[in-house]
């Protein structure tokens, strides 16, 4: 996607890795958002952090610019920093370098995980290209996980002279002057400005360095500005950037403060470069970082009488990888080509995707996320996230079942990072009889919170076990597991579910049931309805194949029952709806002594006296996920959840009541994730002639973007294109650049995990399968094109897909797999006369073979009829 003038306003492209945390690349060039620090920071400077330009033709200087374009408005002065004459009424802080000279116009291109932004100006005789990125590889989770941001330029001289370019990277040394320590140093090609402190030991949470790096064959650098009262130091380094030839280094080795207070100094590293006439060359950077020690500073967030002293530290996963930020930049600037080669070789790929733009936009952006402060990698490498961010902490811990339902990037792009995930839930979070915690509680080895088992997150887990398992093909990490399965799925029905799910065995949830709208629901509703039997179908298939025939025919038999049930009475002609009477007081009754959310009474929370009603109920409404059951059990191969045609026709449901062109004339007392004539699909909607409760499920009228796409998604697998089509682009629109942030849809706070229910579009548009128990993988592309391309990823190999007419391409561009057999859509009706295997024969649109890939080889097939 392409971003210039305004809709350049409010981006920040996260540069950094899986767990590392990350800095946001501007719209208009600028280093924000600096969360390397082990928790989120958002609308944050870090100094005089910026990248500059001169220009010189035979030693006299031509131009000197700042890498940025001018500031987004507004201009009354932001969020404070620590200059005393920053903030609102202030106008913009200094250490944005808007009041400099700077580029006029950029284009901004941003298809992550790689971003371009194209500086020009009148003033400044060449055209400036960065390409920035942090490594994302599918299923090479080591390097993209290496803790670096990487800025390669290109400059071109198209004038009729020779010119010398001067590049400078500054950057501030964000643990301030005391007993800091910034050297520069050659090695083996490479230069290297290091910004250490050693105030602090390497256990505290504080520790941490930084080192700007570059393998440009001529250098000069400051170790240090000018120290200074007032602007002095930015007043001397404009001196020195201007001037003529290349910079003169400065040493400090005392420690500075200024009226007792700290003063952060800033070290710059310059590249110089000659241009002949017509000619262009590069240059590389890389911003490396090493902050290992992650602390439980969301608690001290939300529980402002404790102290961030005394709270838990543990070590960041990316310290097992480097001791320090000097030896990650070492390995970055070395491995440069490789890693930018492979990246770029995944999004070319995955960009090729015969998807809409809009479509593939949301797929890509919002993977993102993975690069974003929400996530963490653990000290022995597992994978751990919030649901969010709010602007300085995590928003909503432990890796939230329900919510990460949603998210289908990492188990494709990263399978063993998402296993890591379900190994976690069932070491930390399970108790003896099978009740799960749905937030995982850190430091690891602490107990789950006191709260109730949540039906959507436990069922999804069941759901998540059976998909690792065919995405990785596993057999011995199912069967390590397998006894948690079973305890997971059977607290359903056990004696000691306080929320008496599903007594007797009935295959439908009645009880109370928490779920991820952080309320309950009383009596049956197709929505967790739909986790349950979802569940069921996958732990009777896991079963099976593991022997154990017993549990396998129990947990079909509860599932046939559920489902005659459920097609039979929540059904209600138009859309599946939930079994309850709003006006029944004694539903409520067998928990009436137990207490709920926040520590009130079942009667207190949910009985509305006035109206004579149970509160927060789904009643006769139409509600977005009331099929999603059904949609996970597409995504993962189990075949049929709901009646294929009431399915159906509650999606054409949703999308004739929930969604909307224009959310003007909507009443929406909850949380506004789009505005006035903003299109969206609504949570819950009550059609003319149901019943809408006085008080009805919690955030009906927001349009949460993870809940849209796992939406839209269904719609594509119905082969609803056009509808599915058109509530993915009214996400996609509202994050324009303008008026939001492409790289940040929020829902409870940036950065959202639920939103990488978007990786969903990929699947549903591929018709993509796979069974790596069977060495299984296929695809059933929509029939009205002619031809179809796409993107494919599983445990250890990922690649492209290309089909035209009656011939197929199958390739493995990175790891290796074995395929024994092929689905393929198109080739029911068709007979197979050429394939690439030796040793290959077919039934229907099923290629029998048995081939093991390796990178770069292929399957080619063409048929006939």
């Amino acid at each position: 996607m392409i971003y210039e003038k305004e809709y350049t306003n409010q981006i920040s492209f996260p540069l950094g890795g899986i767990g590392t945390g990350s800095i946001g690349l501007s719209g208009t060039g600028r280093l924000i958002d600096w969360e390397i620090f082990g928790r989120p920071n958002k609308q944050s400077y870090n100094g005089y952090s910026h990248f500059a330009i001169k220009v010189e033709k035979d030693g006299r200087v031509l131009d000197t610019r700042i890498l940025n374009a001018d500031l987004a408005p507004h201009y009354m002065g932001g969020v404070k920093t620590e200059n005393i004459h920053s903030g609102f009424g202030f106008g913009p802080d200094q250490i944005t370098m808007a009041g400099f000279p700077h580029f006029k116009e950029v284009r901004f291109e941003g298809e992550f995980p790689v971003a371009c932004i194209t500086y020009r100006d009148e003033h400044f005789p060449s055209e400036v290209k960065l390409t920035a990125f942090n490594p994302m590889i599918p299923s090479d989770a080591w390097n993209s996980s290496v803790p670096a941001a990487f800025f390669e330029f290109e400059i071109g001289n198209p004038t009729e002279d020779d010119l010398d370019y001067m590049l400078a990277f500054s950057v501030s040394n964000p643990t301030g002057t005391k007993k800091v320590c910034h050297r520069y140093e050659e090695k083996d090609g490479i230069r290297y400005l290091k910004l250490d402190c050693g105030e602090y030991d390497k256990e505290d949470y504080h520790f941490g360095n930084l080192c700007i790096s570059t393998d440009c064959e001529e250098t000069s650098f400051q170790e240090y500005w000018y120290r200074g009262g007032w602007s002095d130091g930015v007043e001397m380094y404009w001196n020195d950037l201007t001037g003529s030839g290349k910079l003169k280094n400065r040493r400090y080795e005392s420690d500075y403060m200024v009226n007792q207070q700290v003063v952060h100094d800033v070290g710059t590293l310059a590249a110089h470069v000659h241009i002949p006439a017509g000619k262009a060359k590069k240059i590389r950077f890389v911003l490396s970082w090493y902050y290992p020690n992650i602390v439980k500073s969301w608690e001290v967030k939300y529980h402002p009488e404790k102290r961030m002293e005394d709270m838990p530290v543990w070590r960041n996963y990316y310290a097992s990888m480097f001791p320090s930020s000097r030896a990650c930049a070492d390995y970055a600037m070395k491995n440069f080509d490789s890693l930018q080669k492979r990246t770029l070789l995944f999004k070319n790929t995955l960009f090729r995707s015969s998807l809409p733009k809009e479509e593939l936009d949301a797929v890509a952006s919002n993977l993102s996320t993975l690069k974003s402060a929400a996530v963490l990698r653990l000290t022995d490498g597992s994978f751990y996230g919030f649901e969010g961010c709010i602007e300085d902490a995590g928003c909503c811990e432990g890796s939230c079942q329900h919510v990460w339902n949603y998210a289908y990037a990492l188990p494709f792009l990263f399978p063993g990072l998402e296993r890591s995930m379900r190994d976690l839930e069932l070491k930390y979070s399970m108790a003896a009889d099978g009740r799960m915690g749905f937030r995982l509680q850190l430091p690891l080895g602490t107990p789950p919170a006191d709260f109730r088992a949540c039906v959507d997150g436990q069922m999804g887990f069941v759901i998540k076990v059976y998909r690792e398992w065919k995405i990785s093909g596993d057999d011995k990490w199912l069967k390590e597991n397998w006894t948690g399965v079973k305890k997971a799925l059977e607290y359903a029905w056990s004696e000691s579910n306080e929320d008496l799910w599903d007594e007797g065995c009935s295959g439908v949830l009645r009880g109370r049931q928490h779920h991820t709208l952080d309320m309950e629901l009383f009596g049956a509703n197709s929505w967790l309805q739909g986790f349950y039997l979802c569940a069921l179908k996958a732990a009777s298939a896991m079963a099976n194949y593991l022997g154990d025939s017993q549990k396998a025919e129990l947990y079909r038999e509860i599932f046939l029952k559920g489902k005659e049930w459920t097609d039979s009475h929540l059904f209600n002609g138009g859309y599946y709806c939930q079994d309850i009477a709003l006006s029944d007081q004694s539903v409520l009754e067998p928990f009436k002594d137990q207490t709920c959310l926040f520590g009130d009474g079942t009667m207190d929370i949910y009985w509305n006296e006035e109206n004579g009603e149970i509160k927060y109920q789904i009643g006769e409404g139409c509600m977005i996920d009331q099929v999603i059951g059904q949609w996970h059990a597409n995504n993962c191969g189990l075949g049929e959840i709901f009646q294929g045609e009431q399915t159906k026709k509650s999606l054409e449901s949703i999308y004739r009541h929930n969604y909307h062109k224009s959310m003007r004339e909507i009443a929406n007392p909850w949380r506004l994730y789009n505005l006035n004539d903003e299109g969206g699909t609504m949570i819950c909607t009550w059609p003319q002639g149901k019943k809408r409760p006085a008080i009805p499920l919690t955030y009906n009228s927001e349009t949460m973007h993870g809940y849209e796409y796992q939406f839209a998604c269904h719609l594509a697998q119905m082969e609803m294109w056009e509808e599915s089509h058109e509530v993915v682009k009214a996400v996609r629109d509202k994050y324009d650049g303008c008026k939001r942030n492409p790289y940040n849809e929020i829902e409870c706070g940036s950065n959202y995990a639920r939103s990488m229910a978007s990786y969903g579009l990929l699947l549903a548009y591929g018709g993509f399968c796979y069974d790596m128990t069977k060495g299984m993988i296929g695809f059933y592309p929509r029939t009205d094109v002619d031809q179809f391309e796409t993107f494919w990823s599983l445990d250890g190999a990922w690649g492209r897909f290309y089909c035209k007419g009656s011939e197929m391409e199958f390739q493995v561009l990175e790891g290796s797999i074995r395929i024994k057999e092929f689905h393929w859509g198109w080739l029911q009706g068709k007979q197979a006369d050429r394939c690439s295997a030796s040793d290959w024969r077919q039934e229907g649109e099923i290629l029998y073979l048995d081939v093991m890939l390796y990178e770069g080889e292929q399957i080619l097939l063409s048929c006939k009829g």
